[in-house]
């Protein structure tokens, strides 16, 4: 019995630590496709911008501004494992998690695009562990 507790306690500090790495990529490194965010854009349009606007400019109000300064400092040193946790969770306001993984990650290609992010070769995948590896970086790295 004591040998299964101390295995499992193992498993669990290893987990934690896969967790706790540090994120290796960055949003400036072409971590979505063009063809995912144009599909996140289709869905931005039919179910966010109601809410957001039209050009992601939100409200003063109560709905925030997805592009722009604001945005990429508000999310700076956060994931995308994080930005796509908050909209699969927490989107949309009237109906929090109804949004599917698939949609939840072509919306948030959508928003790396519209923030300047520059695309890359692959899809953004819907696996969290690999989502939070990828750190959004306001500025590019190397830049000063």
């Amino acid at each position: 019995m004591k040998t299964r507790a101390v295995a499992g306690a193992i498993l669990v500090l290893a987990a934690l630590a896969v967790f706790a790495q540090p994120p290796s990529g960055s949003t400036w490194d072409g971590v979505y496709s063009q063809a995912q965010a144009d599909r996140g854009e289709d869905l931005y349009a039919r179910r966010c911008a109601g809410c957001h606007g039209d050009e992601l400019e939100g409200d003063v109000v109560e709905h925030p501004a997805l592009a722009g300064g604001a945005f990429v400092y508000k999310w700076n040193g956060l994931t995308v494992g994080d930005l796509f946790e908050r909209i699969h969770r927490d989107m949309p306001q009237d109906r929090p998690g109804s949004l599917s993984r698939q949609i939840a990650i072509d919306l948030t290609a959508y928003l790396l695009n519209a923030n300047k992010f520059p695309p890359g070769g692959k899809e953004l995948p819907t696996d969290l562990p690999a989502l939070r590896q990828i750190r959004i970086d306001a500025q590019k790295p190397g830049r000063k």
